[in-house]
């Protein structure tokens, strides 16, 4: 099959979160299934002044915004994995510092930026070589390709995927006119959303297939609860919505050959975990040679992964006798809560505010336990990471959590973290409670973890998923069906 992958990030030369992971991992293993993929991403500047290697295809397309017509310039490069990698440059729209905004918010154009950016790759599919059979498109920035499609009567099936119901590319009610599609369209079964224009709303409606990053998710955003006030748009979709658990690049987060950490490990050869604990409380200027568990939080600091929660939670797991190190940035207040515990806890806590990739890799690695109490988790990535570096994550039952952990039970030998029922602090006392217990039973703790390093997170499953998702929507079977 032809797929063209359309997503507004793609790590590393444009990335906010899990979004631009997928986009960069996804295609890769498509392609390494034999399917011709490429990717379309938006010519920011970020991606200028990455050094990537860009050629200018010639192509210029021309594309309707409102009343105007804009030329959309095709540049052609690869991404870091090798997949044919398209750039669409405008420099008035994509040539600044931020993605999506700046310290001021959100930017005020952000509808017609990435309006015209879906626009131009529906049309760039067109134009190229071998034609897409499928556009994947991937979150609100892509989402008007699908009623694009079906509106120029263009010949590509188009499956949307969510990765995170609460961002929704909603905008003013007048917005709707830079999309040049009927004014009828703009109904309640349509585009209109509480007399807002809702960008993802009309890809619920018009997409062929729409699917999420865990079947757990899949079920939660059709409930009133989780579905962000598109629970019933989603309920009534034919074909439903389906819900494909992520991967994780297993290339890069690998212990065994992993560069960041001062000595590699395996489940096989798990003794490097020890060197890496040493290193991390070196690190974060923790006190050494101490028998405790290290619990970890590696995150944006936001009430949806609560970490307002873990920030409560604490003073009662050092007092327990634990140490607990943090990275990552986000909600000034939180940011603050946790510089003020540190200092509250000196010797057994430290924080770090920003982001540090060789430092996250140290931390997986160093750690005895993860905290992840998020109050939703569309999929997830760091409970995977834990899993594999021999980490026991502590989650909440929810999103991809619940399809990635499994709770354990020492009795049956069985599970590989410890998942607790919600983002309360009494439930993840409990949760920490255990992992107390699992730290002072070494032969427990040495298989959970070897079960965690087993198990396999790759790509690979997803991209079977996948492929029989583009195989429905094509009417046709798919060549690695079981």
């Amino acid at each position: 099959m032809n797929i063209l992958f359309v997503s507004s990030e793609v790590t590393p030369l444009a990335k906010t979160g899990g979004l631009g992971d997928v986009a960069a991992a996804l295609p890769a293993a498509l392609r390494d299934a034999g399917h011709s993929v490429a990717v379309v991403l938006p010519y920011y500047r970020a991606v200028r002044e990455s050094g990537v290697e860009a050629e200018d295809t010639g192509l210029v397309l021309d594309i309707p915004l409102g009343p105007a017509r804009l030329a959309a310039r095709v540049y052609e490069s690869s991404t870091r994995e090798g997949v044919k990698l398209f750039l669409v440059r405008r420099d008035e729209f994509f040539d600044r510092g931020g993605l999506y905004g700046n310290d001021l918010g959100d930017y005020t154009d952000n509808a017609a930026r990435f309006l015209f950016f879906a626009k131009a790759a529906a049309e760039l599919a067109e134009r190229i070589r071998p034609r897409p059979d499928v556009l994947h498109l991937n979150d609100w920035q892509a989402a008007l390709a699908a009623p694009w499609v079906r509106f120029r009567g263009l010949p590509q099936k188009t499956v949307f995927t969510i990765h995170n119901m609460a961002y929704q590319g909603v905008f003013a009610a007048w917005d709707h006119d830079l999309t040049n599609l009927p004014h009828g369209w703009f109904s309640p079964d349509g585009f209109e959303f509480h007399g807002s224009f809702n960008t993802m709303k009309g890809a619920l409606h018009h997409a062929d297939a729409v699917t999420t990053v865990s079947p757990s998710y899949a079920r939660e955003i059709c409930t009133p609860e989780f579905g962000c006030g598109l629970d019933a748009v989603l309920r009534g979709r034919a074909g439903g919505v389906e819900g494909i658990l992520n991967g994780i690049d297993v290339r890069l987060w690998n212990p065994e050959r992993d560069p960041h950490l001062p000595e590699n490990f395996s489940a096989a050869r798990p003794g490097g975990k020890k060197k890496c604990r040493e290193a991390l409380l070196e690190r974060f200027g923790l006190e050494a040679g101490v028998k405790a568990p290290v619990f970890a939080a590696v995150s944006r600091l936001v009430e949806q992964k609560g970490l307002d929660v873990v920030a409560r939670t604490v003073p009662a797991l050092v007092e327990q006798g634990g140490f607990f190190v943090l990275l990552g940035s986000g909600a000034p207040d939180l940011e603050k809560a946790f510089v003020r515990l540190a200092g509250d806890c000196p010797g057994r806590a430290a924080v770090r505010i920003g982001f540090d990739e060789p430092l996250a890799h140290l931390i997986e690695a160093g750690a005895d336990f993860f905290l992840m109490p998020s109050r939703f988790e569309p999929c997830g990535l760091n409970q995977m990471y834990s899993q594999r570096y021999g980490t026991i994550p502590i989650v909440t039952r929810t999103g991809g959590l619940a399809d990635s952990v499994e709770d354990m039970d020492l009795k049956k030998g069985t599970g590989t973290g410890l998942v607790v029922p919600s983002c309360t602090r009494a439930a993840l006392a409990k949760g920490v409670e255990r992992a107390f217990r699992l730290y002072q039973d070494r032969t427990a703790l040495k298989a959970a973890r070897r079960r965690g390093m087993e198990r396999d997170f790759s790509w690979k499953g997803a991209a079977r998923a996948y492929e029989r998702v583009y195989a429905r929507v094509l009417g046709i079977q798919p060549a690695s069906s079981p």
